[in-house]
C-alpha cells in the first residue's frame, strides 16, 4: 500500500497508481486526488474538493490529471472557498455538460485560428460529422457518450468509405480530447478500444487518379483545344509546368511573382507545409503568365474567375473531367514525379523540393539550408522541355 503523504505532491501524484482517495491535508480546503481503474483497465485520476455550501457538504469534480496539475487544482480549491465566502456561485456546484453538438463548435473555434484561409478544413469538419456523427452524437452530453456510440457511427461506413470513416473518427477523438481537457470526462470513447475492435480487412488505398507521364502532353493540348474558359485552361497549364497544388496555383497573385528573375514566391499562409516555398519558372511558364497578363481585371488575381476572384476549387477539376482525360489536378504532380524518377538523373532531395515535401528527417532537414533552386530551375526547364516534345533525351 502506497503511503499517504501529508500533503500531495507533483511527483506523488505522477507516479501513485493505487486506486484510492488521497488527500492534500489540512489547510487544502478539501482537496483530494481520486485515483480509480476503468472498465478497460486504465489508471484514471481526478480531482475533486470536499465543501460546505449553503450548510450542506458537497463533493465539487475539478477536473482530472494531468489535464489539471496539481499546482492548478490548488488554485481551483482557493478561489472557490473565496467564492463561498463572498456569497457567489461555487465552481462544480451545478456544473452543465456541453451536447456533442456544442463541443464541435468549441473545438471548431479552437482550430479554426490554425487554418489557413481559404481552406476547406472547417467546411470538412462540419460535414463529415454533420452528415455521420450528428445523427447518433448530437444531443448526447459529452460525459455520456461511449465506445459502442462510436462504433455506431463508424461500422456503417468502415468498409465502404475507409477514408472518411477515418476521418470521423479522428474527429470525434478531437471532440473527446476537448472534453477530458475541460474535466467533462475521463476517457477517449473514440480511441485505442474502437480501434481494436474496428475491422482490420486489407482494403487497398485508392491513390489519386493519374496520368502516365508519357500522356501529359496530350492533356495539355486536349485542354488547350477545348474552348474552356480561358483562365481555367492556362491555370491546368501552370499547374502541371510547375508540379505545384491545385489551390496554390488557383489562388496566385501578381505581386507573388517576380518575372524577371523568373522566380514565383508562394506565401507560407498558402502552403500545405505553412513554409513560403520559392517556384523557379520555365520558359513556358513564362510564356503562359504572359498570356494570363491579358485577363487581367485589377483584382490581383492571375487566373480570376468571371466574378473577379480566385477560381473556385472545382475549377480545374471539372475541366478535366469533363475532357474525360482520367486524371485529377493533383495527380500530375505524381506524374512528374514519376517523370522526373525515370527519365532523368536528378537527385531525390531536388525532386522532393520541386514538390515542396518537408525532409521526414529532422536532423538533415536542420544541417540543409538551401533549397536547391538553381538545380530545381534546370528540373523544371527539361520538364517544360519534355511536354513540348523538344527533349529528347527525356
Amino acid at each position: 500500500m502506497a503511503e499517504r503523504p501529508y500533503r500531495l505532491s507533483a511527483r506523488f501524484v505522477e507516479t501513485i497508481k493505487e486506486p484510492g482517495w488521497y488527500g492534500d491535508g489540512r489547510g487544502s480546503g478539501g482537496l483530494s486526488l481520486r485515483v480509480k481503474r476503468t472498465a478497460r483497465g486504465h489508471l484514471a485520476k481526478s480531482w475533486g474538493q470536499r465543501i460546505t455550501v449553503d450548510g450542506r457538504p458537497r463533493n465539487l469534480g475539478l477536473g482530472s490529471w494531468p489535464h489539471v496539475s496539481l499546482a492548478e487544482a490548488r488554485q481551483k480549491c482557493v478561489l472557490n472557498l473565496l467564492a463561498r465566502q463572498r456569497g457567489e456561485p461555487v465552481t462544480g456546484r451545478k456544473r452543465s455538460f456541453p451536447t456533442f453538438e456544442q463541443a464541435v463548435e468549441k473545438v471548431i473555434a479552437i482550430h479554426s485560428a490554425g487554418w489557413k484561409d481559404g481552406s476547406r478544413s472547417e467546411k470538412d469538419w462540419r460535414a463529415t460529422l454533420r452528415d455521420y456523427a450528428m445523427p447518433r452524437l448530437g444531443r448526447l452530453r459529452v460525459d455520456r457518450i461511449k465506445a459502442p456510440d462510436v462504433m455506431a457511427v463508424l461500422l456503417p461506413i468502415w468498409n465502404e468509405k475507409r477514408v472518411t470513416a477515418r476521418r470521423v473518427r479522428q474527429r470525434i477523438s478531437a471532440v473527446m480530447l476537448w472534453a477530458i481537457a475541460q474535466g467533462y470526462r475521463e476517457d477517449n470513447p473514440a480511441g485505442a478500444a474502437v480501434g481494436a475492435a474496428l475491422p482490420k480487412n486489407g482494403i487497398r488505398p485508392q491513390h489519386l487518379a493519374a496520368l502516365p507521364y508519357a500522356e501529359v502532353a496530350g492533356a495539355i493540348a486536349t485542354v488547350r483545344g477545348c474552348g474552356a474558359y480561358p483562365a481555367a485552361v492556362l491555370a491546368f497549364e501552370f499547374l502541371v509546368l510547375t508540379a505545384c497544388r491545385s489551390g496554390e496555383v488557383r489562388r496566385a497573385r501578381w505581386d507573388e511573382f517576380d518575372l524577371e528573375a523568373r522566380e514565383w514566391r508562394i506565401p507560407a499562409a498558402r502552403m500545405k507545409t505553412n513554409r513560403e516555398h520559392r517556384v523557379p519558372l520555365s520558359r513556358r511558364a513564362l510564356a503562359v503568365l504572359e498570356e494570363a497578363q491579358a485577363l487581367a481585371d485589377g483584382s490581383g488575381v492571375v487566373f480570376p474567375s468571371e466574378r473577379g476572384r480566385a477560381l473556385d476549387g472545382a475549377a480545374i477539376v471539372k475541366l478535366v473531367r469533363d475532357l474525360g482525360i482520367g486524371a485529377v489536378p493533383h495527380g500530375f504532380r505524381s506524374s512528374f514525379r514519376d517523370w522526373a524518377a525515370e527519365c532523368t538523373d536528378a537527385p531525390r532531395e531536388v525532386c522532393e523540393l520541386a514538390l515542396a515535401h518537408v525532409n521526414s528527417d529532422r536532423v538533415e532537414a536542420a544541417y540543409r539550408r538551401t533549397d536547391l533552386f538553381e538545380r530545381r530551375r534546370a528540373l523544371m526547364e527539361q520538364w517544360a522541355a519534355f511536354l513540348a516534345g523538344t527533349d529528347a533525351a527525356a
